[in-house]
């Protein structure tokens, strides 16, 4: 079982940055594919990053080139960069840890509000 902390959000304005990180409690967070997913008012909870035991990584379009998600095992902990901030990045931004493919659970974070204004 994982316990997921984010932290680093805020206020930005269009075209800055922020970078919000995920660390973890538990066991077996090397094994799980980390990711990144928001959601925005009246809006449906949708992906944005994630990056695979491997090291792997894969972004929703929007954020392709914008954004670069990173993960230190060692640390248990997955991080997003986010540049060129646009004001419909504004969400609720949640860690996700997905155990599915050693049969682990999946798991999500309590969120942190990212607000960008143009």
């Amino acid at each position: 079982q994982l316990q997921l902390v984010e932290s680093g959000g805020g206020l930005a304005q269009s075209g800055g940055s922020l970078r919000l990180s995920c660390v973890a409690s538990g066991s077996h967070f090397s094994s799980n594919i980390m990711g990144w997913f928001r959601q925005a008012p009246g809006k449906q909870r949708e992906f944005v990053a994630n990056v695979h035991t491997t090291g792997d990584s894969s972004y929703a379009d929007s954020v392709k080139g914008r954004f670069a998600i990173s993960r230190d095992n060692s640390e248990k902990t997955v991080s997003l960069l986010m540049n060129s901030l646009k004001p419909e990045d504004t969400a609720v931004y949640y860690c996700n840890a997905d155990g599915l493919s050693y049969g682990g659970g999946t798991f999500w974070g309590q969120g942190t509000q990212v607000t960008v204004s143009s």
